[in-house]
């Protein structure tokens, strides 16, 4: 016969509770261990995986410039693409080149979203507002919706004689434009582009800074040879925008056929030198080289 077991007594049961409380205490260290170390190595890692101030804390990146060549199609002028792209270089400007045949509709649709210094549009033109070509046949089932709200239009070289061409209007720089420009300098080297402001006041407040154009009509032999001589002025001389304007057209008078004169707007654009459309950077990259020094300097005291 087995003997009964005797019944705990107060100090057992006591006993008993201190080691289940030291469980649970040892449980909790453990989980609070845990977590320390958990977080303990992140810190860690993200400092391990911070940039070193030996790179610069900003990217430099060069301005860039666009010439759009429509002319290409109908006028072709070499000579005129290379000059212009030689100098926008020595601006320290990176250059994309578009020919005529890459000047379409959604092309221009796109346009500020390349973030350009600024833009050369060697491209016919309408009167008298200065509506932009494209190379884009036009058709009465395409782009209905612009169309219909006046953003896109027919255009021809010959007062509405074939062939028909896409154009576009100041409601399209406003309305359909993606993006802004950014404090871009518009060349606008055709026909009528300052008969009337509608076209130069779009892509103002559209982000551009300035608007240079023609009076009236110009022939592209004209245009190219002024344009040529106004960046030689602007860029490598270093004129204010209106004295280079003034001096351009002191060296190649006003168009033969037309009479038309090389402007722009904004007036208040007249002080506007190269360091303004494409900034200095050369300077920028000391700037910039002296802003990592300097913070080098600074963690190395820490």
């Amino acid at each position: 016969m087995k003997a009964k077991k005797k019944p705990h007594g107060m100090k057992q049961r006591i006993r008993e509770e201190r080691k289940r409380e030291e469980r649970i205490g040892l449980a909790v260290i453990v989980a609070i261990l845990s977590i320390i170390i958990l977080v303990s190595g992140f810190i860690i890692n993200s400092l391990l995986n911070q940039p070193s101030t030996n790179q610069p804390v900003e990217s430099i990146s060069e301005p860039k410039a666009a010439i759009v060549d429509h002319l290409s199609l109908t006028y072709p002028n070499q000579t005129f693409i290379e000059t212009a792209t030689t100098i926008l270089k020595q601006a320290g400007c990176t250059v994309d080149y578009y020919p005529g045949e890459q000047v379409t509709v959604e092309f221009y649709r796109h346009l500020p979203t390349h973030e350009y210094s600024l833009i050369i549009l060697r491209v016919h033109s309408t009167a008298p507002y200065g509506k932009l070509f494209t190379s884009e046949q036009y058709s009465a089932s395409k782009y209905v919706y612009e169309q219909l709200t006046d953003q896109v239009l027919k255009v021809s070289f010959y007062a509405e004689t074939p062939p028909f061409y896409f154009g576009i209007s100041q409601f399209f720089v406003m309305d359909s434009m993606i993006g802004n420009f950014k404090n871009t300098t518009i060349i606008m080297m055709g026909c009528n582009g300052l008969k009337y402001t509608v076209m130069a006041e779009a892509f103002i407040e559209k982000g551009a800074k300035v608007y240079i154009s023609w009076s009236d009509s110009v022939l592209a032999s004209h245009t190219d040879q002024a344009t040529t001589h106004l960046l030689q002025h602007l860029i490598i001389q270093k004129q204010p925008l209106k004295q280079a304007i003034n001096t351009t057209m002191k060296d190649v008078g006003p168009d033969p056929a037309y009479n038309s004169l090389l402007i722009y707007y904004p007036l208040e654009a007249g002080d506007y030198t190269i360091q303004n459309i494409v900034g200095n950077p050369i300077a920028s990259s000391v700037e910039m080289q002296h802003k990592v020094f300097s913070q080098k300097r600074k963690t190395d005291n820490l």
